[in-house]
């Protein structure tokens, strides 16, 4: 990974500068009439809920950076984000760290989940050990470093069972992500929305030495979002091997808008950008933005096989296998997939060029919901790709 190195260095140097924000006419129009052929249903933004939000990041000389956000399609009903919940459950957790300011605690202390003087409640599942960290010791840097290269669910729930919904959305509120909420594990069965509220027990420890522990809590954190329209979707549902003829209620599940998340992306690359950024060290910014960054094969803990697109929608996600990212390219992003929606929000360079992608696209041609009958092949991975790769080609073209 020899370009991977110095890219980083130049995220963790550059990315900090004064930043202004300007909005202004739209150049995403033209580039998807440009190759509404080849993904013919951008015809149909409502049939598909596509929305996408694109940033240019121009540096100007004396060191300010400014961003221009341009916005295509609808956001005001609800999707489901899946897997992009790890992105800010990812970031607090290395916040809560700093907020805690234990001594001799840090993203490489062992975090053991289940050790508290009682069993947690079922089905939560206690955790001592990972095998795919170099000590074999699961820890909230590990955890990140899974939940970024692999979009590893279990990571993802041991943070939120730590961590739990009223701090988690309390954090986001406090630094002015709005209008969203993490509610749920994600990725494992037998829980329900009671069971979801329990948190496991959590320890932190220096061999035998405890550092800092909580015991488990019910947490029944709630908003109903008033103001999303469409939170019972679809036809019908699957519940176990019965269809059920009515819409799928999303009342209870997570829900951050792509604005939400595009924030949230932006403090972890851009954190001068804004005026309340997270509470972040800079060896939280340099684990975040490796982790990102990296494809699975250039991982060494945990090690992976996987293709060099396996999370990376944006420009690669339509690409064979065996296709081999250009060293030079680097996308600092964070997909989700599930129930047939497909979303990526992503900070893209190629060394020359640097701007934010972030869009959301609906394949669930039956409106039936948890059948895993969806089109993310037929229509999701071409949106991603050949749009991505307009953007892209647009990126590269456009005078500085």
């Amino acid at each position: 990974m020899p370009q991977l190195l110095p890219l980083l260095i130049v995220l963790l140097t550059v990315l900090t500068a004064p930043t202004c924000l300007v909005a202004q006419s739209s150049p995403l129009d033209g580039v998807i009439e440009s190759i509404r052929d080849s993904i013919p249903w951008v015809d149909s933004p409502q049939q598909y809920q596509i929305e996408v939000l694109y940033t240019r990041i121009d540096r100007l000389p004396g060191g300010e950076v400014k961003l221009t956000t341009f916005h295509w399609g609808d956001s005001t009903d609800y999707y489901y984000p899946a897997s992009t919940v790890k992105l800010p459950v990812a970031v607090l957790a290395l916040q809560r760290l700093n907020e805690l300011g234990v001594i001799g605690m840090d993203s490489h202390t062992p975090m053991y989940h289940g050790a508290g003087t009682a069993p947690a409640s079922a089905p939560q599942t206690p955790v001592d050990r990972d095998t795919s960290s170099a000590n074999g010791l699961p820890s909230v840097g590990h955890y990140v470093r899974k939940i970024f290269l692999t979009s590893d669910n279990d990571a993802y729930n041991r943070l939120f069972e730590w961590l739990g919904p009223t701090y988690i959305n309390n954090s986001l509120q406090q630094v002015g992500i709005t209008g969203g909420r993490i509610l749920h594990r994600v990725g494992v069965g037998g829980f329900d929305t009671l069971s979801h509220r329990y948190l496991n027990p959590v320890r932190f420890a220096a061999g035998y030495e405890s550092l800092y522990q909580i015991g488990e809590r019910y947490d029944d954190y709630y908003d109903p979002l008033p103001g999303i329209t469409g939170q019972r979707r679809g036809v019908g549902y699957t519940a176990g091997d019965s269809l059920v003829n009515e819409p799928f209620d999303f009342s209870h599940k997570n829900y951050l808008s792509l604005r939400n998340l595009h924030d949230i992306l932006l403090r972890v690359v851009v954190p001068g950008a804004v005026a309340d950024p997270f509470r972040l060290t800079d060896a939280d910014y340099a684990l975040l933005r490796r982790a990102m960054a990296e494809r699975p094969r250039e991982s060494d803990f945990p090690r992976y096989d996987k293709p060099d697109n396996y999370v990376k929608f944006w420009i690669y996600g339509d690409r064979p296998e065996d296709y081999r990212i250009p060293d030079n390219v680097r996308i600092l992003n964070k997909v989700g997939w599930a129930y047939g929606y497909l979303t990526d929000v992503a900070y893209i360079t190629d060394g020359e060029v640097e701007f934010i992608l972030a869009g959301r696209i609906h394949t669930n041609a039956n409106g039936i919901y948890n059948d895993g009958v969806y089109e993310y092949e037929e229509i999701g991975m071409p949106f991603f790709g050949r749009l991505g790769r307009a953007m892209l080609a647009l990126e590269r073209r456009r005078p500085r």
